[in-house]
């Protein structure tokens, strides 16, 4: 059977392609049925936009996959705690679960208060260790 550890370790290789672009290193995977269907990573800088965030990028590929703007019955895990913008996109996605690898206390969604969608399962730091220091280093590195 395939864990939260698991899946999160492939969160974290697609964060180190994104540091691997010099993008803020955060990445994203989204599981249905014990099946990756999205895999993804910042990608702000190489597009040159703002909402071009790993969740963001996931959601749109999930859906695309899934053929409909739902994410019912699929897993999300990402190494950094979703922001607002992409907090908004999964409550209105109506995932079932989010996994978190580690939070963020001044940019995340949940020391703002905010919600996902009332049926969605959160689920706080997975390998935490691991995902706070990719971006700890990238910043630490930067300045």
């Amino acid at each position: 059977m395939f864990t939260d550890e698991y899946y999160m370790k492939m969160a974290l290789q697609e964060a180190q392609t994104a540091l691997e672009k010099d993008e803020v290193p955060i990445g994203c995977v989204i599981v249905s049925n014990n099946r990756v269907i999205a895999k993804a990573h910042n990608l702000t800088e190489t597009l040159n936009d703002v909402t071009a965030h790993a969740e963001m990028q996931a959601i749109t590929s999930a859906a695309n996959y899934l053929g409909g703007k739902y994410l019912q019955n699929c897993t999300m895990y990402v190494t950094l705690e979703p922001c607002v913008m992409c907090c908004g996109a999964l409550n209105w996605s109506q995932i079932s679960k989010v996994v978190i690898g580690a939070r963020d206390e001044q940019r995340g969604f949940i020391n703002k208060h905010l919600t996902l969608h009332p049926k969605t399962e959160i689920v706080l730091d997975v390998l935490e260790v691991q995902c706070s220091q990719i971006v700890k280093d990238f910043f630490k590195n930067k300045r």
